[in-house]
């Protein structure tokens, strides 16, 4: 069995981008075996993500460890990204 994508957010407080994302994700995560992890932009690791990615708006949104957006999640493109990487690994099995 694969598996699931590990979505990553670092998100700050306050940012109605960052609670967006965080309920997308909850949703989607219903339909699709869906990994997710929630990082505060003020610990270590989220400090070093983002001087790592280099995000315009937040939240850092990170597919598998790479870059995937930041700003308003693309939920489109990120089922469109699920799905591929799902077709792949089953492909691969």
């Amino acid at each position: 069995m694969p598996t699931p994508p590990v979505v990553t957010v670092v998100q700050s407080p306050a940012c109605h981008f960052c609670h967006d994302a965080e309920q997308a994700l909850a949703d989607l995560a219903r339909e699709v075996p869906l990994s997710i992890r929630l990082v505060d932009v003020g610990t270590d690791e989220g400090r070093a993500l983002v001087a790592e990615h280099r995000p315009a708006m937040n939240p850092l949104v990170l597919l598998d460890g790479d870059f995937f957006s930041s700003g308003r999640l693309p939920r489109r493109k990120l089922a469109k990204a699920l799905a591929a990487r799902t077709a792949t690994t089953a492909v691969g099995a």
